[in-house]
């Protein structure tokens, strides 16, 4: 930013601190919302683009799965990687494998050919994504780090939320080809920005413990599958996860379509206020996690999720519809960026990319076998009953974490925490 004198404006040299303060969060956030808004750009365009191959109904769905599938088969991978080249070196495979594997969407032949390359490139969006979270619990502390996270989980949000808006727009001007092709030049990006703008910071995480590297990553990935404050937050995201994709992205449609009479643009409109209203969310939330600790916010958001699938269950009009919604997006903000605030807390000294990596894979394991199992469910008993179904899950979840989860932070009100 230049030389800062103190002739320097005050403004400019307050942000020049800021910056140096927060470089690293400033561009993994950047890193990962520029990967999340190519990700969204493509949302509303796989269907349509698995449904140009003449496949069946049942296969489009396939090409979702297999995104879900290869995202979750690659979180340890992502965190071998960064434990042993480094972050900067995870984050790089990630933005090149999802530049090959969305290249190879935009030129795929036939169908299986365009299955794998969604599986490369969901490949590449776990090593993102995985390398983010664990470079966050490298360079935060207890006192901030759930609005960090939280600051994280915004940019997250706003990438998959505001992306399908140029997405769109390419795929009606361009074709269908075309957002894919953008966002391979966005997975380039990535990758050169994680080597250009982005310090390594394993070192840091490192020195924090002392002791990284005293076990093969093979070990520490079982050892922390058995440390019982993880693996507790990892089967609540799970069920997040789980209600997420199969329950809102997959049966809350098709129920308020048949039943309320909606169309696809009533629809879309209050799936739209979920993003807004969890992004503006997020941020407060981080504030009272930091405050007041992460069990009274994580527990409470698993409840608020129940409240919106039962209100999306039994919604008798459009009005009703939105109101589930809003109560679905409180729920995503509040308890956004908390989970992955405690799985940091959590972390066994010297094992922060082994934790991260078995708590973003217990995550996406939800993604993964939702849509299928939901599915399945509602075709047996109904749409309604599976909803109702997965609101007393998901709420079962939230009160075994808070009957078994130790509390890991509690802030003092009114206390400064330390810049992180």
């Amino acid at each position: 930013m230049g030389v800062i004198t103190r002739r320097t404006p005050a403004t400019l040299r307050f942000v020049s601190s800021w910056y140096r303060r927060q470089r690293v969060l400033v561009w993994i956030s950047a890193i990962v919302g520029i990967n999340q808004l190519g990700f969204g750009s493509i949302v509303p365009i796989v269907p349509l683009y698995a449904q140009a191959y003449g496949v069946p109904e049942a296969l489009i769905g396939l090409a979702i799965a297999v995104y879900g599938l290869a995202r979750f088969t690659s979180s340890a991978p992502a965190g071998w990687v960064a434990d042993r080249s480094g972050r900067r070196w995870s984050l790089f495979f990630g933005g090149m494998l999802t530049a090959l594997g969305n290249a190879i969407c935009a030129i795929a032949p036939n169908y299986p050919v365009f299955l794998a390359g969604r599986f490369v490139a969901g490949s590449g969006a776990s090593m993102v994504l995985t390398s983010g979270q664990i470079v966050l619990a490298d360079i935060t502390e207890p006192a901030t780090r759930g609005r960090t996270m939280a600051i994280y989980q915004a940019v997250f949000l706003f990438g998959v939320g505001f992306g399908p808006i140029p997405g769109g727009i390419l795929a009606q001007y361009g074709g269908l080809r075309l957002p894919f092709w953008v966002y391979a030049i966005v997975g380039v990006v990535v990758g050169v920005l994680a080597f250009w703008r982005l310090p390594e910071t394993r070192q840091a995480g490192a020195k924090s413990t002392g002791r990284e590297g005293e076990f093969v990553f093979g070990r520490q990935f079982v050892a922390v599958l058995r440390h019982r404050p993880l693996l507790l937050i990892g089967v609540v995201t799970f069920g997040t996860f789980f209600a997420r994709t199969g329950a809102l992205f997959t049966l809350v449609p098709l129920h308020a379509e048949r039943e309320i009479g909606l169309a696809p643009a009533q629809i879309g409109l209050g799936l739209a206020a979920v993003s807004v209203v969890s992004l503006l969310m997020a941020y407060p939330a981080g504030v009272l996690v930091d405050l007041f600790g992460r069990k009274v916010v994580i527990a409470p958001a698993t409840l608020f999720s129940g409240f919106g699938l039962v209100g999306f269950a039994f919604a008798p009009s459009y009005l009703w519809f939105l109101v589930a919604c809003v109560v679905w997006a409180m729920a995503s903000g509040i308890g956004g960026g908390a989970p992955a605030a405690y799985a940091a807390d959590v972390v066994p000294p010297g094992m922060t990319a082994a934790a991260m990596s078995a708590y973003r894979m217990l995550s996406e394991l939800g993604y993964v076998i939702g849509p299928t199992l939901l599915g399945v469910a509602a075709g047996l008993v109904g749409i309604r009953v599976t909803l109702v179904a997965t609101a007393v899950g998901i709420v079962s979840l939230g009160f075994l974490f808070w009957l078994a989860a130790p509390e890991t932070y509690r802030g003092r009100r009114g206390a400064t925490p330390r810049s992180s």
